[in-house]
């Protein structure tokens, strides 16, 4: 684990429960592509640096969650590095308590403010093209958080953020975070049609071949959906819809994963309901959904 994987002659990942990018841009200086979980990624990464005696002139994030996050105010203290993210997530990585709060939908309690769901607050400034190294791109995906990007390098190495799960997360986890179901298909139908040299997912395995994986998170998307509609062709409050999908895809309930899978299960009723695929009508003071 955090071991530094070559992928070009100037691009690299770390190997990490949320892979990060690593570039170099010249003899001496380095960027990140994401910082880890916490403090301690912060200080393998750190090691790392020093091992070949790189200094980090900036971090860019491609989203805000905690994994992705965790270790920037650690590696900005240590060496005075920029940091950057896009649109809206510039807020979350400067105010952290935003993730577990929207997830909750209000004031999260003491289960749900911990490492993984809450980073320490960090000195963000806004992503823009301007501030890209040379030759870098910026790729926009939306739909599993607000603002999320990806990063194309100049040796065309594709770092994909959390667009897409692999095989072996989907069949586990089955109902994967998103915020915006319908920006979320429309980045992964982007996504089956782009090309690079090698496609880095921070979940997943580098890949050369991304399409086949990304149709696998289309799949699911449209399986969970077709579930939802399914169970409501009786009136259901978002709780009873939320307990029978645990039940179905044999999931441990807990505040985590209420929040992260429920967050998910009202973003699907948003869009199915945008859609005309369910409707919403409030009865004896509860919310009830039902397939149209």
């Amino acid at each position: 684990m955090y071991e530094l994987i070559p992928v070009s002659d100037r691009s690299y990942y770390i190997q990490s429960p949320a892979k990060m990018g690593l570039v170099r841009l010249n003899a001496t200086e380095v960027c990140l592509i994401d910082s880890g979980n916490d403090k301690d990624a912060g200080r393998r990464v750190r090691k790392l640096l020093d091992a070949n005696s790189w200094k980090l002139t900036a971090i860019y994030n491609t989203h805000s969650h905690a994994d992705h996050i965790g270790g920037n105010r650690y590696l900005q203290e240590q060496t005075g590095c920029k940091i950057y993210a896009p649109g809206s997530e510039c807020a979350f990585t400067r105010h952290p308590i935003l993730e577990p709060s929207l997830l909750y939908g209000g004031y999260p309690c003491q289960e749900l403010r911990h490492k993984f769901l809450l980073a320490q607050e960090s000195r963000a400034e806004y992503l823009t093209e301007e501030v890209l190294p040379d030759g870098f791109e910026m790729i926009r995906l939306p739909g599993h958080f607000f603002d999320m990007v990806g990063f194309r390098t100049p040796d065309n190495i594709l770092y994909l953020a959390d667009c897409l799960s692999s095989r072996e997360t989907l069949d586990k986890y089955r109902i994967s975070f998103i915020y915006d179901v319908g920006a979320y298909i429309q980045t992964l139908e982007k996504v089956k049609a782009l090309t690079a040299r090698l496609f880095v997912p921070a979940h997943a395995a580098a890949t050369e071949d991304i399409a086949t994986l990304a149709q696998d998170n289309l799949d699911n998307v449209w399986e969970i959906a077709d579930k939802i509609v399914e169970f409501c062709t009786e009136p259901l409050s978002f709780e009873l819809l939320l307990q029978k999908l645990f039940a179905a895809y044999e999931l441990t309930m807990n505040f985590e994963q209420y929040a992260l899978v429920g967050s998910t299960v009202r973003s699907y009723l948003s869009w199915l309901k945008d859609s005309g695929k369910i409707k919403a009508e409030f009865d004896r003071h509860l919310l009830l959904w039902e397939r149209v």
